[in-house]
């Protein structure tokens, strides 16, 4: 009986050594598997630094444009809003010397007995001579209009 009980206790000595065996073989190819991704997602890391450095770079370089273009663009609006009160001022000008080309075209216009006794002088001819003469009154006072 001893001999026997030797026996079962070597064959089961052998089976679970066969089944360690197994079993490494089975953890070798998953660290093998893991030693593969591991070299893979270095690889990753390294673009992903990589692709960072250039986005912060281009980033530096998008503020930076930014900060120039936001200057230009403060003195371009300054200066349009500028001319934009001087474009006002100049059509308020112009509004007063339309009124007054129209008063002395409306002065210059001859009355109805007027018409009736002198030749018809055209309406155009008229208001081109009284402009001509409000100019020539403007400039000899040094208002030209």
């Amino acid at each position: 009986m001893s001999h026997s009980l030797g026996i079962v206790i070597e064959s089961l000595v052998a089976v679970l050594l066969m089944l360690t065996i197994g079993y490494c073989m089975l953890l070798n190819k998953r660290l093998k598997r893991l030693k593969a991704d591991e070299h893979s997602l270095k690889a990753t890391i390294a673009e992903l630094i990589t692709a960072t450095e250039i986005a912060e770079r281009a980033i530096g370089g998008l503020k930076h444009t930014v900060r120039d273009v936001n200057e230009n663009l403060g003195s371009q609006l300054a200066a349009a809003t500028q001319m934009a009160g001087h474009l006002k001022n100049m059509l308020a000008e112009s509004d007063g010397v339309i009124r007054r080309l129209s008063k002395i075209a409306i002065a210059a216009r001859p009355s109805q007995e007027a018409e009736t006794a002198a030749p018809r002088v055209s309406t155009a001819k008229a208001v081109a001579a009284a402009a001509e003469a409000f100019s020539e009154r403007r400039r000899a006072s040094g208002l030209a209009a």
